[in-house]
């Protein structure tokens, strides 16, 4: 779940036709956009790609989508009294990420209450005006939109967010007047900290190797928890709300709402992944597959704006220290052997070159390529 957002990286966030839209409609929705994405939107397409274009590339013709069910696992089985219930809740999240990359749990030991409290106050924040968002540094300055660096309407993320590194969690100077937010958030990363550290000893093990093998590369400078919100657009379901991607990290966790728009690459086609919000999401990332010697899948994935609903969503991402090396855990290895945050900058250089994310591909052996 990594993207460019405004003015800034993150790993892996009007002007239009009044035939179209009609211009009282355009000027009224400029005004009180929160953000101003439709401005930003419209420059792009007056520079010249048509919406039939970006719809072709995003695979969205209008017609209705396969909808799917991601495999669902009860996390119940991992705490067992009996080693079969615990070994079989184990193969079926290894299962599941080397077969589909993505997979949903319950019974993740979260607390509802938790989860609800921050879905609240997450409403609270993002309910402040652009002005007070883009300007009062809150949450370590970490407020984004839109994206700047797209050159076409297919690379522009209909969204805004907060990206918080867990080190800036705790610091009470980080939240302003939203104080209630704080003890909440610390709580709520916590959690998901510890549900994430737990899911890649168990994915670890099911490939021979020690459950703790991840716990020294981990740390709390490089993890970090985004706060999104998808506006209603519209323009949907022309637009994304966050472009196609894979995330730059081992794996993330995905707290999300009732509304629905994250869709998947599954059998090299677009699918909408149904949404339950009772659910967390867990998906593979980057690291994950290389680390597994592509026995486990990052799978690309984007997110679609809804016209009518805003959707918000929540996603911690586990990823270890720039330094740390990302080797494959079996011989022969595909990959080169490269620390994240070598990863890291060749993400940052391909954007910039080429408007999207390159990703793996880049760090393949010669002999594999």
């Amino acid at each position: 779940m990594f993207t460019l957002l405004h003015g800034h990286t993150i790993f892996y966030d009007d002007i239009l036709d009044s035939d179209t839209f009609g211009s009282v409609h355009c000027r009224r929705t400029m005004t009180n956009s929160n953000p101003p994405l439709l401005q930003n939107y419209g420059v792009l397409r007056q520079q010249g790609e048509t919406p039939a274009v970006q719809q072709r590339d995003c695979g969205n013709t209008g017609a209705a989508m396969e909808e799917c069910q991601l495999p669902l696992i009860d996390l119940e089985g991992l705490w067992s009294e009996s080693e079969e219930e615990r070994l079989a809740c184990a193969s079926a999240i290894g299962r599941a990420s080397s077969k589909w990359g993505f997979f949903q749990v319950v019974n993740h030991g979260i607390r509802p209450e938790l989860l609800s409290e921050m879905r609240r106050e997450q409403v609270k924040l993002f309910e402040t005006p652009f002005e007070r968002k883009a300007a009062c540094q809150l949450l370590n300055n970490s407020y984004r939109w839109g994206t700047p660096t797209a050159t076409c309407p297919k690379e522009f993320s209909w969204s805004e967010a907060f990206h918080i590194p867990l080190t800036k969690v705790s610091e009470e100077a980080c939240y302003g007047e939203f104080c209630s937010l704080r003890e909440v958030m610390q709580e709520f990363a916590k959690a998901m900290s510890n549900l994430a550290r737990l899911l890649a000893g168990v994915l670890a093990e099911c490939l021979g190797h020690q459950k703790g093998v991840f716990d020294e590369i981990c740390d709390e400078s490089t993890c970090f928890l985004r706060l999104n919100r998808y506006p209603p657009c519209p323009l949907s379901p022309e637009v994304f709300g966050l472009v196609p991607h894979t995330d730059s990290d081992f794996l993330t966790i995905l707290y999300q709402d009732e509304v629905g728009g994250l869709q998947l690459m599954k059998d090299s086609k677009w699918v909408a992944v149904k949404p339950n919000k009772d659910t967390l999401i867990v998906n593979i990332g980057d690291l994950f597959q290389a680390w597994s010697n592509n026995e486990y899948k990052s799978v690309e994935h984007q997110v679609m704006a809804n016209a009518i609903k805003e959707r918000y969503s929540i996603a911690y991402f586990l990823c270890p220290s720039y330094d740390a090396f990302i080797g494959s855990c079996s011989e022969p290895t595909i990959y080169k052997k490269f620390t994240f945050g070598e990863y890291r900058q060749q993400v940052q250089e391909d954007v910039k070159k080429t408007g999207h994310k390159v990703g793996l591909p880049r760090f393949l052996l010669q002999t594999t390529q």
